[in-house]
């Protein structure tokens, strides 16, 4: 079979269905993501969609589903106990928890039940079958994957992604490094298997994502196929108009602060082509933003500003971890073609693509003693 032919099939013999993206995923990832999970609730299956440690965008919230996005897997298997009680009879169940210990007390009706009249076992997985979009690999879908090893290694994977560091980790994978973004390659697909179930609810959320994955088709990377693409998906119902609005148009008063805190800090070094600015948890509790405010801001300064082929926005946390510390988070984009932010920024781990990539700090440093190093192993490494 054709893999086109072996996704329907697949799509058939499985009942619920997981919709995982990148724990860093962005615009794209959401998109495509409610996409797929409208497009297999539209053939008759459960799907959920889930990203580690999720917190959505208020910029996406218009979009059908995207607040039912869970931000871990839960529980799933059940631990089942059976009891022969054909000897004896089952009477009466009860348990307590003593020193963190389940305690399960089983009463017979004549006589008593023996550890030989006890097995255990665990049941099927919740999920039958996994969708993991815009992920170059398992390790980039976070705790979701390392929590459920078992689980990703026993269920089978459709793997769709546009990114040339794909992995290929799928069952069936649908890999296209031509796509501008995830959410085209995945219309693709809807058109090859059942161009009628394209509905406006999920070209909407298509178009949502191609527009925030090419910043409103300003990267160089999208191809005159994406924008008639764009065109179709206006045709299937897809409303731009209301995209823009919700994606650019309806900033809050706080992000707009934000924007002035990140501007009052912006250094650049013109020989590098490297604009840079820090923000701190004081500017997040005086401006009253959220870390999800930041990402268009690097966007804009990318997009917008001839000088910048390259931005970092280095920041503190505005919550504290677990161990009470409000670690340093960094975002870095480039033009630069020859530029693989994973191997200049390695020591960090970084995620995202190799352009596009989120790091952690996890050294005990300073915001300013961050951004000295990040700018120096910068500086070392361009070309």
């Amino acid at each position: 079979m054709t893999e086109i032919e072996q996704l329907k099939k697949i799509i058939e013999d499985k009942k619920h269905i997981l919709i995982v993206f990148r724990a860093d995923g962005r615009g794209d990832a959401i998109g495509s993501a409610l996409a797929w999970q409208l497009y297999l609730t539209e053939h008759g299956k459960q799907a959920d969609v889930v990203c580690a440690d999720f917190a959505l965008p208020d910029s996406f919230k218009f979009l059908k589903g995207a607040e039912s996005i869970k931000k871990s897997l839960g529980n799933l298997q059940k631990f089942i106990i059976l009891v022969d009680g054909k000897k004896a009879g089952i009477k009466e169940l009860s348990y307590d928890v003593k020193d963190e210990k389940l305690r399960i007390f089983i009463t017979a009706k004549e006589g008593s039940v023996s550890k030989e009249d006890i097995t255990t076992m665990q049941s099927e997985f919740k999920y039958d079958l996994i969708f993991a979009l815009d992920a170059p690999d398992p390790a980039s879908l976070g705790n979701i994957f390392f929590n459920n090893t078992d689980f990703f290694a026993r269920t089978p994977i459709v793997n769709i992604d546009h990114k040339a560091g794909n992995e290929h980790f799928g069952g069936i994978n649908f890999v296209d490094i031509t796509a501008s973004t995830t959410a085209e390659l995945s219309y693709g697909l809807f058109q090859k298997m059942a161009m009628d179930r394209v509905t406006p609810e999920i070209a909407n959320a298509l178009l949502a994502g191609m527009i925030a994955g090419t910043n409103s088709f300003k990267k160089p990377n999208v191809r005159p196929a994406a924008l008639s693409i764009a065109s179709e998906l206006v045709n299937l119902g897809a409303d731009r108009g209301n995209i823009i609005k919700n994606l650019y148009q309806t900033k809050s008063i706080a992000a707009f602060r934000l924007w002035g805190a990140v501007l009052s800090h912006l250094q650049h070094d013109y020989s590098l082509g490297l604009v840079w600015s820090i923000i701190t948890r004081d500017d997040f509790a005086r401006t009253g933003a959220k870390e999800n405010d930041l990402e268009p801001i690097v966007d804009e300064l990318i997009a917008n500003s001839a000088a910048a082929q390259s931005t970092l926005l280095l920041y503190e946390r505005p919550e504290a971890d677990e161990t009470g510390k409000h670690a340093i988070q960094g975002l870095f984009q480039t033009k630069k073609n020859n530029f693989d932010s994973h191997a200049v920024l390695a020591k960090f781990k970084p995620k995202g693509e190799k352009n596009n990539a989120t790091f952690k700090i996890t050294e005990n440093k300073t915001l300013k003693e961050a951004e000295e190093e990040i700018i120096q192993i910068l500086k070392q490494n361009d070309k």
